[in-house]
């Protein structure tokens, strides 16, 4: 019988070792928490300092307009009053909070019987270039939305358009998610056109302010003059209040 010698390994290999939290000497865990601090402080200053800075650089120029009119001008059932609740403020149908007294009609603009279409703006200012507006919608995911039976444009009355908005930082002229984020930025005399019917009208902006979700007059009707209205949440990226841009039709 024939017998194999085999030499036993002075230096087996060693299992290989998992780093865990345990094994970690106690300045790689200091390391580790510090890093995780850092990118939490710096996500939360991303959120946080754009409202604060709009608080202290623009709030405070718009101020806050009282309602002057009863909610009986308006009706429920018109789309913009909604429940605050769990909303989805993609859809224009949860913009504004009904109180406990609305019971009320709409105003109609005059002569306007287009329910439904689209046309496009522009605001040079913020890079905006013909962004479609649709009449009637609900949905700002897709486009920015006029308010169903207020003025179209170059009518007399009040045409009114809502957009969507988020933090700044986040604004693409060319996403209706982030459209109105930097609508803040305007000012009084700033231009924004409107491509209607193979016809361009001018506005200027006269006014801009801030007004609570319940308060309902910026779907007021004026027929001293040819109007429009642009409405996004105030500050951007919260839903806090909303801002309105009010202007006025003017010669190209």
């Amino acid at each position: 019988m024939g017998y194999i010698y085999i030499k036993k390994d002075e230096n087996p290999p060693h299992p290989k070792r998992s780093v865990s939290l345990s094994s970690m000497t106690h300045r790689q865990r200091k390391v580790i928490a510090g890093v995780f601090f850092a990118l939490g402080l710096f996500l939360f200053s991303s959120a946080v300092l754009p409202i604060v800075q709009f608080q202290f650089e623009y709030s405070t120029k718009f101020g806050q307009i009282i309602n002057p009119l009863s909610s009986r001008f308006y009706n429920n059932s018109g789309g913009v009053l909604g429940d605050v609740s769990s909303a989805d403020y993609t859809q224009l149908s949860n913009w504004f909070v009904a109180d406990n007294h609305t019971d009320v009609k709409p105003v109609l603009a005059a002569d306007n019987s287009r329910t439904q279409g689209s046309y496009k703006i522009s605001i040079p200012k913020l890079k905006i270039q013909d962004a479609v507006v649709e009449i009637g919608s609900m949905d700002l995911k897709k486009s920015l939305i006029q308010y169903p039976q207020t003025s179209l444009p170059g009518q007399l009355g009040n045409g009114v358009v809502f957009g969507h908005s988020v933090l700044p930082q986040f604004f693409n002229p060319k996403s209706y998610l982030t459209i109105f984020s930097t609508l803040y930025r305007l000012k009084q005399g700033d231009e924004i056109f409107i491509d209607y019917d193979n016809i361009r009208y001018r506005y200027l902006i006269e006014e801009m302010y801030e007004v609570q979700p319940t308060d309902l007059s910026v779907l007021e009707q004026r027929f001293d003059g040819r109007y429009f209205t642009f409405i996004t949440c105030s500050p951007p990226g919260t839903y806090l209040r909303r801002l309105v841009v009010r202007t006025r039709i003017v010669n190209l």
